[in-house]
C-alpha cells in the first residue's frame, strides 16, 4: 500500500510543520484556483455547445425554439436516469443543508455532475445561469478535499465559502463582491480569520480567470454619465419597482415549482416544460440561455439587437412597443427560469435575476425619458442599477448587489444610486417575504444557518447524539413485583418507559411514583404498571422536531427527560442535562 503510506506521511508532515492557520491559507489559494478552473470549464463547455448549434442549425427556423430546449432537457434526463442516478437540485440550498446538517460534507458526485447537466441545459436554451452549477462543483471539491486532509467542520465550512467566492470572482472578476456573497449567503463570521482566506481564494480565482480568458469581461461597458442628485427620486422609484419585482420573482418560482410537482412523470414534466420554454423563446428570444448578450446590448443602447428577431419586428419603430417587450422579458424571465428547473434542468438563479433586473431598470429609464415631462436619465445606468436592485431583493444580499455591479462596471461612480435602489428593494422584499428561494424550505424545517450563533448551534446539533437508549422498558400488564425485579433492580435510571408489545409508547413511570409502595409486598401481585404510569409532559418526534423546538419543549414543560417517538414507536429519551452539555460544546466550537 505505497499510496496509503505516502498519504499518511503527508498528513504527518503537515501536522508537524504547518500550523492550522497557515494550512487554511494554503488551501484557500488552492480552492480559489480550482474554483476558477471549474467556472472556466463549465462556461467554455456551454459556449462550445451553443457555437456548435449555431454553426449547424438555421436560427431563422421557428421550430428550433421548440425543439432545442426539449432536446437539452431530454439529454439531462437521460444523464440523470442512467449515469448520475441523482438529480442535481438547487446548488445553494443543497450546500446550506450540507453545512447545517451534514457537517459540510458534500458527496463527491457533485464535483462532476454540473459539468454535464448545466452545459446541456443552458447550451440548448434553458433560461438559467451557470454560476449556481459552478458554485456547486467548486464547493463539492472543497468539501472532499477537506475530508481527505482531515479538516474540521468549522474550517471546512469556511473553505466551502472560499469555493463559492472563487466561482463568483472567476465569472464576474469581482473579488470584493465574491467575499461579501460568501458572508451574506453562507452566514460566515466577518472576522480576520475568515476574511483573509476568502480574499486569497477570490484573488487566486480571478488570476485563474485572467490566465485562461485574458482581460475579457462579461459587461463591455464603462459608466460615462455620473449620478445627478436630481435623479435621486427616480432611483427610489426603481428601488420600489425592483423590490416588488423581486417578490414576484420569488413567488412565481414557488408557484410554478408546486404546479410541476403535481405532474408525477419526469418525462411529462420534461415535455410540458420544454414546450413552454420553446413557446416563450419564440415570442421573446432574449430568454434563450443565460442572457449576458442581452444585458450588454441594453447597456450599449442597442435595443433592437437586444430584443432580437420577434413576431413584433414591424412594430419596433415605436418606443412603447420596445418597452412592452422589455416588460415581457421582466415578467417571463422568472417563468422561463423556473420552468427550466421544474422540467429537470440544472442551473442557477443569480444570472436570470440580473437579466430580469436589467430589463426592468431599462424600462424605468425609458418610461422616464418618454413621458414627455422633459426628464432625461441615463438608461444604461438604470439598466445597471436595476440589476443590483433585483439581486438585493431576490437574494436578500444588498451588499453583494452593490459591490457586484460597482466592480463589473470598473468603478464606483454609481455607488450612491446603487445603495439607494438596493436598500429600498431589500427592505420591501424583506417586509414581504421572510425567506428567499435559497432559504425558505430550510428555514421552515429549522435547518438554516444564520448570523445568530445561538440558533446556529441548535441547527447543527444532531438529535441522535443526545438520545439515550439505556432504559428498561416496562409493559402495562406487568405486576408491581415483576416491575421491581426485572426493572428497578436492574436499572441505574430512575425513569422507565411503558410500551406495548409492538413498541408503541403508552406512558412513563418515575421511581418517585412507586417509592412509597415499593416495599409493600401485599401490592406486588394486586397492582400493575398501568396503575402507576402517567403521560410525559411532552414528546419529541424524531423526524419532525428541530433542536430549537426540542429546547423550547424543555423550557415550557420544566421536564428533565422527554421521550423520543420514532415511526410512532418508543425510541429513547433526551435529558435536559445532556442536551445543555451538547449545546455548550457546540457553542465553544462556534466561538473558538
Amino acid at each position: 500500500m505505497p499510496k496509503s503510506k505516502f498519504y499518511k506521511r503527508l498528513l504527518i508532515l503537515r501536522y508537524k510543520h504547518i500550523s492550522e492557520k497557515n494550512f487554511t491559507f494554503l488551501l484557500s489559494v488552492l480552492i480559489g484556483l480550482l474554483a476558477g478552473l471549474v467556472s472556466v470549464f463549465i462556461k467554455n463547455i456551454t459556449y462550445g455547445i451553443e457555437s456548435l448549434l449555431q454553426a449547424f442549425t438555421d436560427w431563422t427556423t421557428v421550430s428550433l425554439y421548440f425543439i432545442l430546449p426539449i432536446i437539452g432537457l431530454f439529454l439531462v434526463y437521460l444523464f440523470v436516469k442512467h449515469i448520475s442516478k441523482t438529480p442535481s437540485g438547487h446548488a445553494i440550498p443543497n450546500i446550506l443543508f450540507a453545512l447545517s446538517k451534514k457537517d459540510g460534507l458534500i458527496h463527491r458526485r457533485n464535483m462532476v455532475l454540473p459539468f454535464f447537466t448545466a452545459p446541456l441545459t443552458v447550451g440548448f436554451g434553458g433560461s438559467v445561469g451557470l454560476l449556481g452549477p459552478a458554485i456547486a462543483s467548486a464547493s463539492a471539491i472543497s468539501s472532499n478535499l477537506g475530508q481527505l486532509l482531515h479538516i474540521n467542520r468549522k474550517t471546512r465550512t469556511l473553505l466551502i465559502g472560499c469555493a463559492a467566492a472563487g466561482a463568483i470572482a472567476s465569472i464576474f472578476k469581482s473579488p470584493i463582491a465574491a467575499i461579501i456573497f460568501a458572508i451574506e449567503i453562507f452566514s460566515l463570521d466577518l472576522t480576520f480569520a475568515s476574511l483573509l482566506p476568502l480574499l486569497m481564494a477570490s484573488v487566486s480565482s480571478v488570476l485563474t480567470s485572467y490566465f485562461f480568458l485574458g482581460d475579457e469581461v462579461l459587461f463591455k461597458f464603462t459608466v460615462t454619465e455620473k449620478f445627478q442628485i436630481s435623479d435621486t427620486l427616480f432611483f427610489i422609484i426603481l428601488g420600489v419597482g425592483t423590490g416588488f419585482a423581486s417578490i414576484y420573482f420569488t413567488k412565481i418560482h414557488f408557484a410554478i415549482t408546486e404546479l410541476f410537482q403535481k405532474i408525477k412523470s419526469a418525462r411529462g414534466r420534461l415535455v410540458i416544460g420544454g414546450l413552454a420554454i420553446g413557446l416563450m423563446l419564440y415570442f421573446i428570444p432574449p430568454l434563450y440561455g443565460e442572457g449576458f448578450g442581452f444585458i450588454n446590448d441594453l447597456m450599449l443602447g442597442n435595443d433592437l439587437q437586444a430584443l432580437g428577431s420577434t413576431p413584433f419586428d414591424e412594430h419596433l419603430d415605436s418606443i412603447w412597443m420596445v418597452i412592452a417587450l422589455l416588460i415581457g422579458i421582466t415578467l417571463f424571465k422568472a417563468i422561463a427560469m423556473t420552468t427550466t428547473f421544474a422540467a429537470g434542468g440544472t442551473g442557477g438563479i443569480i444570472i436570470p435575476t440580473m437579466v430580469m433586473g436589467s430589463a426592468l431598470g431599462n424600462v424605468v429609464g425609458k418610461i422616464i425619458n418618454n413621458l414627455g415631462f422633459g426628464f432625461s436619465v441615463s438608461e444604461s445606468n438604470f439598466t445597471l442599477v436595476g440589476m443590483a436592485g433585483l439581486i438585493a431583493g431576490v437574494l436578500h444580499a444588498p451588499l453583494t448587489a452593490i459591490f457586484l455591479i460597482a466592480e463589473i462596471t470598473g468603478g464606483y461612480e454609481l455607488f450612491v444610486p446603487l445603495m439607494i435602489t438596493a436598500s429600498m428593494s431589500f427592505i420591501i422584499n424583506k417586509n414581504g417575504l421572510d425567506h428567499t428561494i435559497y432559504t425558505k424550505e430550510l428555514s421552515e424545517k429549522g435547518l438554516l444557518l444564520t448570523h445568530n450563533k445561538d440558533k446556529n448551534v441548535l441547527t447543527v446539533m444532531k438529535l441522535d447524539n443526545v438520545i439515550e437508549r439505556n432504559f428498561i422498558q416496562l409493559h402495562p400488564e406487568m405486576s408491581l413485583g415483576t416491575m421491581l425485579n426485572e426493572g428497578v433492580s436492574k436499572s441505574s435510571r430512575n425513569l422507565f418507559p411503558v410500551t406495548l408489545n409492538d413498541g408503541s409508547f403508552v406512558g412513563i413511570i418515575l421511581l418517585d411514583d412507586i417509592r412509597t409502595v415499593m416495599f409493600d409486598q401485599s401490592l406486588y401481585e394486586s397492582t400493575t404498571v398501568e396503575t402507576f404510569m402517567h403521560s410525559p409532559p411532552a414528546f419529541i418526534f424524531y423526524n419532525e422536531d428541530s433542536m430549537q423546538v426540542i429546547m423550547n419543549k424543555f423550557q415550557d414543560t420544566g421536564a428533565w427527560n422527554l421521550p423520543v417517538i420514532k415511526d410512532d414507536k418508543y425510541y429513547g429519551f433526551v435529558s435536559k442535562s445532556k442536551l445543555l452539555t451538547a449545546y455548550r460544546k457546540e457553542l465553544i466550537n462556534f466561538t473558538s
